[in-house]
């Protein structure tokens, strides 16, 4: 490449000589040795953990490794089957939370399709199609409509050539590239700030050919291109630790500090103070560190995050990061695309304006379901007006319609703009391919950038639908100013007047106007002549016009997604529209969905480069009516990155790998499934298998419900601590045998809790959650009332409970405290008499029992904070009673089956005292109905 020119301002000529090649292409031998020197044409994967180094991060997070040292300790105090099911927790929670993420790594992995497979080259003089990876700098490549780009090309022939290039810069509508080389401009400053993007003759890897032909000349391959620099771009974003992440790394810590301390405690009261032995005082002091650990707590957190994601997948969503759902029910802003996510992706005539008349057109996309709605005040011939503007820009496209047989879908190949005209020409009665047959197009003069127009020359056969006294008529379309520039005469009510000025200013204004409103607006005008028409100088053809209307359309927004928006402002929730698409475009679509209501503040990428990051601070306090347009891929960066500074939770949407660095960055960066890159995919969290923007707000939806839930069931797992650390306590200061053993308090934490957790964790989302704000992003997940509630009320019934159960098998047998007190040392050290012993596992059974009972009521009672479980239905939830089922079953197994009562040294119940038990769960929660009547005065 020169040293001293770019690339595009380089003639053709230039730029073969400048890559070393000719319009023949590359030999085999010179291609191996560029392959050699340069690489694959590919992108160098994503910096990637192995897997094994991935699935020991789940053995060895700060809780793993606490239980890692109790199952250790276990095994020195000669209680190896303790140690074994301590150890047993660590692996099941790994399996669970690495299979969640890898299940979801597969999936993605099936969406791969952002870069073609093959790529038509000429090597050695022939055309041969490659695999794009061994594409090379000097390729000469031809491209046609429907390729995707493989590498960055300059163009050297293009005819007629359209490039959608919105998976770099988010344009919506197609570019015009051409081959002539760009005069670099006098003004150094201007040229240095031009973006590649905008250069039209270069072509750029990931893009696709809308319509026409071309042959470009590769420049730059794999991570060179363009593409390349964005993606490099989201590597050297580092991804911060989700909320979840954070919020369970400190639950962790502070239980783990409040569990070490209480089990040094113990067994330095119980080896000092009541004279217990050294072996049994560390058995006992392992005991409490194992109450105070809810084991089933990190299980529980990743099975409920894989119901909530399993959910979340029903309705179109999928999460690669499980931790990544609980962040949504702390996000404040969401940054969306407006393409393919806000709106349908298709464009569609809303609006004709002929002979001073505006028509209406219905429907939506590319299915040709509506009518052309003439106004009520028109004069006879405008609906043979309306079909004579129709006709001729149909027939001055190149773009085409398919209807696959059996399907009810309808597909445009090329240009958007053209399909759309095509498809308001069906819903005005037109044949599209009687037009085609009966007026054969003649000559073409392509659209050009320059010129920005099209003109066809068509042998005119169809005198029903417009009278020509003349064989051959020409249409342009294009820009309407330019149009109209070469027009003499119009269409009015009376028919063909000369143009005046004031009737030009009137056009001019309607353009406006309907430019104004978002619309994309173009002017169509007719030509009548013989011979001369086909032989005229392209220059000349475009002249004498006769303009005929303005022909107005828009990418529709999705039906759904004005309730969306509703329920996102209801929630509390910002939506900031940031968009690589025109600032008037942008904001009538957000007028139409709801998005901006009053004066809009649009933001160009040109404003946003001459603003500080406190500039931007300050303009982001605005809460609504905020559009980003034209933004560049470091701005969407950069956005993200103010709103955080400012204290929000952000979730950014994007589908091109101009928003991967964004996605990368935000709280939750969310990719679309359908029309998305693979690099916006890798850089998301979540991906949305339908680019709907609905989509997201369920999955916040979800994602409050899931923050709720983890909530329920840690309140539920917790409370069950106390009940099972009172036991010990009593043993120091009563100087009785523990009313539970560390068996029996893991098989509470991960046999009888588990499953009724997880019910919690699959509870509906709660009425008026959506109507709730964003919970504060620094809220602690274990907050103060959550702890009082669990520990301070629900456990302390339950611990009451459990005593209480612990006493009364004693006093049955005729035992007082005094008695209990006595016999104890014989308990702990196993020197009891067998009948005592009997006795005493009958005790520990009725404990377990009355634990379990209490949790039945509690399960109930976590249903939610406020809302009285009276109001929420005892059958809305049937996961609940499947869990009460099976930990009753659990229990019964315990109990009366040999061996399992043997290893949980448990004894079977008298059937009174079955029946005592029966009143503890109805107990606990008479008592939280209570106190959630207070707590809502």
């Amino acid at each position: 490449m020169s040293q001293h020119r770019p690339i595009w301002s380089l003639t053709a000529a230039e730029v073969l000589k400048v890559l070393d090649t000719d319009q023949q292409g590359l030999s085999e031998a010179e291609a191996g040795l560029r392959l050699q020197r340069d690489g694959y044409n590919e992108l160098p994967e994503p910096p990637r953990r192995p897997i094994i180094l991935r699935f020991l991060d789940q053995l060895t997070h700060f809780m793993a490794l606490l239980l890692w040292v109790a199952g250790i300790l276990a095994f020195i105090s000669h209680t190896p089957e303790l140690g074994w099911a301590i150890w047993a927790v660590i692996w099941i929670n790994a399996v669970f939370s690495f299979w969640q993420e890898f299940q979801a790594e597969r999936a993605l992995a099936e969406l791969k399709k952002v870069l073609p497979i093959q790529a038509k080259v000429y090597r050695d003089g022939r055309l041969v199609t490659l695999p794009v990876r061994e594409l090379v700098v000097g390729d000469v490549v031809q491209l046609e409509e429907g390729d995707r780009i493989s590498a960055d090309a300059r163009l050297i022939e293009a005819e007629s050539l359209y490039v959608d290039v919105s998976i770099l810069t988010g344009e919506s509508l197609p570019i015009a590239r051409y081959a002539d080389p760009v005069e670099i401009s006098a003004n150094q400053h201007q040229t240095s700030q031009l973006r590649p993007t905008e250069v039209g003759n270069l072509v750029f890897a990931g893009s696709t050919v809308v319509s026409g032909r071309g042959l470009g000349v590769v420049y730059a391959t794999g991570s060179r291109t363009e593409f390349g620099h964005v993606a490099q771009l989201t590597t050297r974003v580092v991804r911060e630790p989700s909320t979840l992440e954070l919020q369970i790394s400190r639950i962790v810590r502070v239980i783990t500090v409040l569990a070490i301390g209480m089990g040094i405690s113990v067994f330095l009261l119980s080896y000092w103070l009541i004279g217990m032995e050294a072996r049994e005082s560390f058995i006992f002091s392992i005991g409490i560190i194992v109450a105070n650990v809810p084991e089933g707590l990190l299980p529980t957190v990743t099975l409920a995050l894989a119901v909530g994601v399993r959910r979340m997948a029903r309705q179109n969503a999928l999460v690669r990061r499980l931790s990544s759902v609980e962040t949504l029910s702390a996000t404040t802003v969401i940054c969306t695309d407006k393409t393919g996510t806000l709106t349908k992706n298709e464009m569609t005539v809303r609006c004709l304006w002929i002979a001073g008349k505006e028509v209406s057109v219905t429907g939506v996309g590319y299915v040709p379901d509506g009518i052309v709605q003439l106004p009520t005040d028109v004069f006879p011939a405008l609906n043979a007006y309306v079909r004579y503007l129709l006709a001729g820009s149909a027939l001055c496209s190149n773009a085409h319609l398919l209807h696959p047989p059996g399907s009810s879908q309808w597909r445009e190949i090329g240009d958007p703009t053209e399909a759309a005209l095509l498809v308001a020409a069906i819903k005005s009665g037109l044949d599209l391919e009687e037009l085609h047959q009966r007026s054969p197009r003649l000559r073409e003069l392509p659209f050009d950038s320059r010129r920005r127009m099209m003109t066809v020359v068509v042998d005119w056969q169809l005198s029903e639908l417009w009278q020509s006294q003349t064989p051959y008529l020409s249409f342009t379309k294009g820009a309407p100013l330019e149009v109209l520039r070469r027009c003499q005469d119009y269409l009015d009510e009376p028919g063909v007047i000369t143009l005046t000025e004031a009737k030009q200013a009137e056009i001019a204004k309607a353009n406006d106007r309907l430019a104004r409103e978002g619309f994309r607006v173009i002017g169509v005008a007719v030509r009548s002549g013989g011979q001369e028409l086909l032989t005229a100088a392209a220059s000349d053809l475009e002249q004498n016009l006769t303009f005929l209307g303005l022909v107005a359309m828009i990418d529709p927004p999705r039906p759904e997604v004005k309730a969306a928006i509703a329920r996102c402002l209801e929630a509390g929730i910002t939506v900031t529209m940031v968009t690589g698409d025109y600032g008037l475009t942008a904001e009538a679509i957000a007028r139409q969905i709801g998005l901006v209501d009053g004066k809009a503040t649009v933001i160009t990428s040109e404003t946003m480069g001459h603003l500080s990051d406190a500039q931007l601070r300050q303009i982001l306090h605005q809460p609504q009516n905020l559009i980003f347009a034209r933004a560049l891929p470091e701005q969407k960066l950069r956005l993200v990155q103010a709103y955080k500074d400012s204290g929000h939770v952000v979730a950014v949407t994007g589908d091109g790998v101009n928003d991967a660095p964004a996605l990368r960055a935000a709280n939750i960066g969310i990719a679309m499934g359908l029309n998305g890159t693979d690099v916006a995919r890798e850089a998301a969290d979540i991906v949305l298998l339908d680019d709907n923007f609905a989509t997201i707000v369920t999955a916040v939806e979800q994602g409050r419900a899931i923050y709720q839930n983890i909530r329920k069931f840690m309140t539920y797992i917790l409370a069950s601590n106390i009940p099972e650390i009172v036991p010990f306590l009593a043993m120091v200061f009563l100087r009785i045998p523990p009313a539970l053993t560390v068996l029996q308090i893991l098989a509470i934490d991960l046999g009888t809790d588990l499953v009724p957790a997880l019910a919690l964790g699959a509870e509906a989302p709660e009425t008026g959650i959506m109507q709730q704000p964003p919970r504060p992003k620094h809220k602690p997940l274990l907050d103060r009332n959550l702890l009082a509630r669990a520990y301070l009320f629900l456990g302390a019934i339950e611990a009451i409970a459990g005593m209480a159960a612990f006493f009364i098998v004693w006093w049955s047998h005729g035992y007082t405290l005094a008695d209990i007190q006595q016999i104890s040392s014989w308990l702990i050290n196993h020197t009891a008499d067998p009948n005592v012993t009997r006795i005493y596992h009958q005790a520990t059974t009725a404990t377990l029992a009355a634990i379990v009972a209490c949790q039945i009521g509690n399960v109930f009672a976590c249903r939610s904070e406020r809302v009285s479980s009276l109001r929420l239905g005892w059958f809305s939830n049937p996961w609940i009673w499947i869990g009460i089922a099976l930990e009753i079953l659990f229990v019964l197994l315990l109990v009366y089956v040999y061996p399992l009562n043997q290893i949980f040294m448990l004894a079977p119940l008298a059937g009174w005292q079955w029946a005592v038990l029966v009143f503890c769960p109805i107990v606990l929660l008479a008592a939280e109905e209570w106190r959630k009547q207070i707590a809502n005065r």
